[in-house]
């Protein structure tokens, strides 16, 4: 591999103008494409396969009239202080506020709360239910337009009115203050990293283009392929990080090469061929991680990992190619200014540049960059190798703590009371509350399907006897009476729980309604099914909380494969996944504290606790998977770089952070602002990632990588390389040291004396 991408970072800064013509070309097509596109559409979290999806697929064709999971809005209405909304003069309001409604040409009903009941026992508060023909994405601006504007006519007669439901769902926003400090971190970063304007510049200009690339390639396919805008937030989010992260890595190489006295192209060739070699494992290790959210079976959660998966690889081509092709168009700008005295310096004697197609010293004779003076690195390496094990003990018991409250981890999908209280729909939800209990804002749907029985009279026994069975489940406030379907063969009544929506007493109110039912099946041979957005959400949260276990184990064993691959060890790719399970352990727990508990609430604008969303689990995993392989790469694979070429175990893990650890800890700090930069969105999923992305990065770079690592590295000594040789035989050698490029071949066809490759020492 050290070979291949050596070639390819020098074809790069040769034909620089050739391949940032082509990326340039590139975001030119996919902006046209971006532009021309169809807008995408907002779609319903569904999962196939569960009881509560069947049941939707069951009503969408037994009641062909309706969409069971059609838009709908809930005109919540309040009267005065001291008034009720039966007076004569706020009935009348009300009247006319749903006759505003009649006629528009996606409603389809619009409930009288008069004649439904729906008023509450002190009657100050009434809805109406507003059903329409389509979907919510489908809602035109018209409709929507049509339903604030009754609300308004409501409002200037004296009543209260807020809008729940579905219909007025929008999009999230991309652009936000928080987003742009976290870039603003980021190139201070990147600034104080590398000493140039020019070069904190670059990884940031290549991020740009491969996030805008990867941006338009979802904004063009959205439509056909129904990517929402919460998959293009995340692939926004991941394509910055990473793409300003393996910019920095190869940039920060590139540097240390010219340090050695090396020409510009082969300094790029190795950079590209050493610390790229790191950036396409790297690379692959979170790909890999996010398409496999495939197997978890929910549309939403493959088309992210998918979106995700590109992000990262646009990121990672971004990286190899177009960066080479900058340090040829930059020169010696994207040195810094002690480097370019340097290299001045050195340029009017003879002798001291490195030619290409030569190897330099290496081991303890090897030259040493300007940057490898005594520095913050090397000074921690020393004192954690002077006391591995009490590091080693205090960063392992500091995030044990902070993952105590993951223990208590609850997982749910948010609804209206998870909006900031200065929304509608959170208005409209507390309001409903307040008049008819917690339950009514979610009600369960029991579906009976009574297409197998004999006869109408045995259809309407098996209905009766489900509905006398509903109401007799402990939990149940009220239920109403079943709507037939066209053909009298299914029969739909509703259930409304006595408690909230993402409650646990709601959850096992749901799984009791389903075991009580089930002897109704067994007495009738009705298909009884229990469904509704609660029943959707539940169904949704323990599907991912079994799958979470089986992921887990999977990354973790594909952790340990692709490491012992590229390290040549057993026992390091063991201590990277522990300390793997320890960041994400510390990063669920800051979330249950913040988003259950309420830490920081206020702070961090969480106006609401309650379940996790029930994605982020499993989304968190996948994606900081990835991110701790990157450090665990570009940290230890300068260490065992070492190590090989002579140096002690002790030394090797000096060396480690002499060369990568002043860029780890900076490509830490820009990926944990990014991910920061997402915690002021109002999305509640976007915020929840946010803050477990951020404090798993923070985690595991800080505290994993170099402090565990290390420590663990001192303790083992010798015995953290050994590698038995059956599995050393049978391993391939992916050598992302760059030994491969220790010694000059002949140059590919395309060649002159400048354009050596290398072949693996000893020949291979």
């Amino acid at each position: 591999m050290a070979t291949f991408l050596y070639r390819v970072g020098r074809w790069a800064f040769r034909r620089r103008r050739l391949v940032s013509a082509l990326w340039l070309g590139l975001l030119v097509l996919v902006g046209v494409a971006a532009v021309m596109a169809p807008a995408g559409k907002e779609e319903e979290l569904s999962m196939p396969g569960t009881e509560s999806q069947r049941a939707f697929d069951l009503l969408d064709e037994r009641f062909p009239q309706s969409n069971s999971q059609g838009a709908e809005a809930r005109l919540v209405f309040r009267a005065p202080d001291g008034q009720r909304v039966t007076a004569t003069e706020n009935r009348a309001t009300v009247a006319d506020t749903l006759g505003s409604l009649d006629g528009g040409t996606q409603v389809a009903s619009a409930t009288d709360p008069y004649e439904t009941g729906a008023v509450s026992e002190d009657g100050t508060i009434a809805y109406s239910t507003v059903t329409y023909t389509v979907d919510a994405v489908d809602l035109t601006e018209s409709t929507k337009n049509a339903l604030q504007a009754a609300a308004d006519q409501a409002r200037d007669a004296g009543l209260t009115v807020e809008i729940g439901g579905s219909a007025l769902e929008s999009e999230v926003a991309l652009g936000g203050t928080t987003e742009i400090i976290g870039v603003v971190v980021a190139a201070v970063v990147l600034v104080l990293t590398l000493g140039s304007l020019v070069a904190a510049g670059l990884p940031l200009l290549t991020a740009f283009v491969g996030v805008a690339i990867g941006f338009g390639l979802i904004a063009a396919l959205a439509s056909p392929l129904g990517l929402t805008s919460t998959v293009s937030i995340l692939a926004l989010m991941l394509g910055l990080a990473v793409g300003i992260d393996y910019a920095l890595f190869i940039t920060s190489r590139f540097r240390d090469e010219r340090a050695l006295g090396r020409e510009p192209e082969e300094a790029a060739g190795r950079a590209v061929g050493t610390a790229g070699s790191a950036v396409v494992f790297a690379g692959a290790t979170v790909f890999i991680a996010l398409v496999g959210l495939a197997v978890v079976g929910i549309p939403e959660l493959t088309r992210m990992g998918l979106a995700g998966a590109g992000a990262v690889a646009i990121a990672v081509l971004v990286a190899l190619t177009l960066v080479p092709a900058l340090f040829a168009l930059f020169g010696r700008r994207v040195l810094s200014r002690a480097a370019r005295r340097a290299d001045g310096a050195g340029a009017s004697s003879a002798g001291t540049s490195v030619p290409a197609g030569s190897a330099a010293p290496t081991g303890a004779n090897a030259p040493q960059p300007l940057t490898a003076r005594q520095t913050i690195g090397t000074r921690w390496a020393r004192f954690v190798l002077r006391r591995p094990l009490a590091v080693l003990v205090c960063a392992v018991i500091g995030l044990g703590a902070v993952a105590v409250p993951a223990l208590s981890l609850e997982l749910g999908l948010p609804g209206d009371e998870s909006k900031p209280v200065t929304t509608t729909e959170r208005r409209a939800y507390d309001l409903l509350s307040e008049g008819f209990g917690p339950g009514f804002n979610g009600p369960l749907t029991v579906v009976v399907d009574t297409a197998s029985a004999a006869n109408a009279g045995e259809a309407r026994a098996a209905t009766d006897l489900v509905m006398k069975t509903v109401r007799e489940v402990d939990g149940v406030a009220s239920a109403g009476e079943p709507v037939l379907s066209p053909d009298k063969d299914t029969a739909v009544l509703t259930a409304v729980p006595k408690t909230a929506p993402n409650s646990g007493e709601t959850k096992d109110l749901v799984h009791d309604i389903r075991h009580a039912v089930a002897g109704v099946e067994a007495g009738t041979g009705a298909v009884v099914l229990v469904t509704g957005r609660t029943a959707l959400n539940i169904d949704i949260s323990e599907a991912m909380s079994d799958a979470l276990v089986p992921y887990l184990t999977v990354v973790i064993g594909l952790a340990v494969l692709l490491l012992t691959v590229v390290f040549r060890s057993l026992l390091v790719p063991v201590k990277a996944a522990l300390g793997f399970l320890l960041s994400v352990g510390a990063a669920f727990g800051v979330v249950v504290a913040v988003f259950q508990w309420g830490w920081a609430g206020d702070l961090l604008g969480v106006e609401q606790t309650g379940p996790v969303m029930s994605l982020m689990p499993i989304l968190i995993i996948g994606i900081v998977f990835g991110l701790a392989m990157d450090y665990e790469v570009f940290l230890v694979a300068r260490m065992r770089e070492a190590y090989v070429h002579g140096a002690s175990p002790g030394e090797a893990v000096v060396s480690g952070f002499r060369h990568s650890g002043r860029v780890v800890a900076a490509a830490a700090v820009i990926m944990t602002s990014v991910f920061a930069g997402f915690i002021g969105m109002a999305n509640p999923t976007i915020q929840t990632m946010g803050v477990g992305l951020a404090s798993a990065v923070a985690f595991d770079a800080f505290l994993v990588r170099m402090a565990i690592a290390p420590a663990v590295l001192a303790l083992l000594g010798h015995r953290a390389w050994w590698l038995p040789r059956s599995l050393n035989r049978v391993l391939p050698n992916v050598d992302v040291e760059g030994q491969s490029l220790g010694r000059p071949v002949p140059a590919p066809a395309t060649g002159g004396p400048d354009t050596q490759a290398r072949l693996p020492v000893g020949g291979r």
